[in-house]
């Protein structure tokens, strides 16, 4: 068996690669680790091209519970569908790696990445990307460029590569970068209001860790012996046809691609394809395929020389210019919180839910299990870009889009201490035109503020874009979907006034350079404050007060080793305080309690309760309390929510009281002042007398009558 192992040492544990011992008859296989977590990445393509005009590329990256030492719960002890983490990485090492293959490559191409050992340190996908690039590299198929992935954190101002868990949750930034020795082709990652320089030096220290895993899979390759690539059938362009279709309908489509308006010009490019397909037909009767690809091409050549030779953008707008914007708040009278943000041709409709801790979503991970009073959900409906669909579960393309919504509000949120809420927001997407998840930014945080939550600040997003011809460029602010679709980067960017929150760049060509993103991150910036002034003069601030039909939440902190105390033996004391106070209380393990409840007296007096139940008991202390019985020696009274004290027959009145239900009753509320607590029982004398003023003429008591029968009741028995 041919192993081979290389290894280099990576905040202060061993990254390595290695193959031939594991997945042989896959065409190209390698096991990724750091510490003790371990991907096993397999890698096979079909030698028979596809007929699709596409590359079919599927990628899987799916986290096996044996390799955290657990059992999958649920009736079904085996793994099912994929979590949104699991799809997330998907797309993570999707993106940089398509770019990657020749052009015209259509052949069936499998990634599959299979964590198979996880310790509670270190992430396993970033790198799954170096090892997918390394997998294809030694393998037969057509891939000849190494791409590597890394994540990088900012703690306390120095720059960690690969940070563990421990470190990322102190970090300021969360930040993935793929990319070759030459460029970045991949950023994904969210930030605490970072600015555009420190998160360009992020970038920088990232891609120079990527040379190094770069040229660790080179060393690799070189000790193992990589397979002799296979010739891949590409899909080549007819220079013949192209010209025939360019003199037929070429000043048609310049004339088309230059209408402003969306399914105007859907509709004229329409009309010229099926021009097309009447003039060009095949032997059999079908339409050409090859002068339909043709047309694609001179459609997509005419844009491109648009923008770049006149500055001019399909509909209209020079590089730099936001699509007018338009806002309407609270729309929807029921819903928690409501925006319907447009911007151009796309709008969002954000909506707010406000829940309580029994709201919350469970995460399930290998590293634990977690909770999260937070989450964004991003639906992309087929009438939105006028088609018809179905509708299905989830795909990655939502999950993916509405993850990073959720990243860039997220910084602004309040603490849960201060708004103990679960918050979700949902944006329906109900026309899409370009940067559907950047209004899905706007529309959410316009919503949370018509809520009622207390953001800090407004979060914004804009998408840019990039057209390059040979060496020149244009960078677009504020993408068009055709922009989108026949251009050469989409780098999302959402942010505050005072820095970046959330960012993700995918590219079609092999990368940007330096100075194209700090030109894209500067235009994003300035669009940014643009979108925020049209946000601010919509709402500047949040609503005062919730939605009359959201739950009314408070919560009371309270000690640790309270929490059993407030839930009493059995859940007794609990369920009496919520049934007595129709609030439901829940209680997390640091002891704070959280109380909802229909109306916000009833929260209020819920809280107060709970307040005084867990009071330690001072001497000289009054409260109204409640008797709870009466015994012959005396009454016993809860001062406090589930704590009582004796209230002697001797400490009733000033004068001798023959029995105590001549003076009391059950239910009675009284005023009672704390004479002792008994530091070995703990038992609590209570006095009545102690505050009623003495009759006219009576002597003070003396000392011993004033200890009289405080001890127990074997006193007042006696007396009787």
């Amino acid at each position: 068996m041919n192993y081979t192992k290389v290894s280099l040492e990576m905040n202060g544990a061993e990254f390595s690669l290695e193959t031939g011992r594991m997945a042989r008859q896959a065409n190209g296989s390698v096991l990724v680790g750091m510490g003790d977590t371990r991907a096993l990445l397999s890698v096979v393509a079909d030698k028979k091209r596809s007929d699709r005009s596409w590359l079919p590329m599927f990628v899987e990256y799916r986290h096996k519970t044996y390799a955290a030492g657990k059992i999958p719960g649920g009736f079904f002890k085996r793994e099912a569908r994929p979590s949104e983490r699991e799809t997330l990485t998907c797309r993570l090492i999707d993106r940089p790696l398509r770019p990657m293959f020749p052009d015209g490559y259509m052949h069936a191409t499998d990634i599959i990445s299979f964590v198979i050992s996880a310790d509670e340190k270190f992430h396993a996908d970033v790198l799954s990307i170096t090892a997918a690039s390394c997998a294809l590299n030694i393998s037969d198929i057509p891939f000849r460029t190494f791409v590597s992935g890394v994540r990088v954190a900012d703690v306390e101002g120095e720059f960690i590569i690969n940070p563990s868990f421990e470190q990322l949750e102190s970090s300021i930034l969360d930040l993935v970068v793929a990319g070759t020795d030459e460029f970045v082709c991949m950023i994904e990652g969210e930030c605490q209001e970072v600015p555009e320089d420190r998160l360009l030096d992020a970038v920088d220290f990232a891609h120079g860790w990527i040379k190094k895993l770069n040229d660790l899979q080179r060393e690799l390759i070189e000790k193992h012996g990589g397979k002799e690539k296979w010739d891949p059938v590409l899909l080549e362009e007819n220079a013949e046809i192209l010209g025939q279709v360019e003199e037929f309908v070429g000043s048609e489509i310049a004339a088309a691609v230059k209408i402003s308006g969306k399914q105007e010009r859907l509709d004229t490019l329409s009309a010229l394809k099926e021009k097309l397909a009447e003039k060009f037909v095949k032997e059999d009767g079908t339409p050409d395929s090859e002068a339909k690809d043709a047309f694609g091409k001179i459609e997509k050549k005419t844009m491109r020389n648009m923008i770049v030779d006149d500055g001019v953008r399909v509909d209209g707008r020079n590089t730099t210019t936001v699509r007018p914007i338009t806002i309407d708040l609270g729309i929807l009278p029921r819903a928690h919180g409501s925006a319907l943000f447009t911007r151009g041709e796309t709008q969002s409709l954000g909506t707010v839910t406000l829940g309580t801790k029994s709201d919350e979503q469970k995460i399930d991970a290998l590293e634990g299990e977690s909770w999260s009073n937070y989450y964004l959900h991003y639906n992309f409906p087929p009438f939105s870009v006028g088609e018809t669909g179905r509708y299905s579960g989830t795909g990655r393309r939502e999950i993916g889009h509405g993850k990073l919504g959720e990243r860039a509000i997220k910084p602004v949120l309040p603490s849960t201490e201060d708004f103990p809420y679960t918050v979700r927001i949902v944006s329906e997407v109900l026309e899409s035109n370009g940067s559907s998840s950047m209004a899905t930014v706007c529309s959410g945080c316009l919503a949370l503020m018509q809520a009622g939550v207390p953001i800090s600040k407004q979060v914004a997003g804009v998408a840019m874009g990039l057209i390059k011809e040979g060496d020149k460029y244009a960078v677009l602010t504020d993408i068009l979907g055709v922009e989108d679709h026949l251009g050469d980067m989409d780098f999302k960017v959402t942010g505050t006034a005072d820095g970046i929150t959330a960012f993700q760049l995918d590219t079609k060509i092999a990368g940007v350079s330096r100075e194209i993103m700090v030109e894209a991150l500067n235009d994003a910036k300035n669009a940014r404050d643009h979108i925020l002034g049209e946000m601010n003069k919509a709402m500047e601030k949040p609503n005062e007060n919730l939605s009359p039909y959201a739950p009314k939440i408070a919560t009371i902190q309270i000690k640790p080793k309270q929490i059993g105390q407030l839930i009493g033996p059995g859940g007794k004391v609990i369920k009496k305080l919520q049934e007595e106070t129709e609030t439901n209380i829940e209680i997390n393990d640091e002891g704070l309690v959280f109380v909802s409840a229909p109306n916000q007296a009833s929260g209020e007096e819920c809280v107060e309760r709970i307040r005084l139940m867990m009071t330690e008991p001072e001497v000289g202390d009054i409260y109204k309390g409640k008797v709870v019985s009466i015994v012959d020696f005396g009454a016993f009274v809860e001062y406090l929510p589930g704590k009582e004290g004796l209230l002697h027959i001797s400490e009733i009145e000033h004068f001798r009281v023959g029995s105590v239900s001549d003076v009391l009753s059950e239910g009675q509320e009284i005023e009672v002042k704390l004479l002792e607590v008994d530091q070995r029982s703990g038992k609590v004398r209570l006095s009545r007398k102690a505050l009623l003023e003495r009759p006219e003429g009576m002597p003070e008591p003396k000392e011993d009558d004033r200890r009289g029968g405080g001890g127990g009741g074997h006193r007042g028995r006696g007396r009787r």
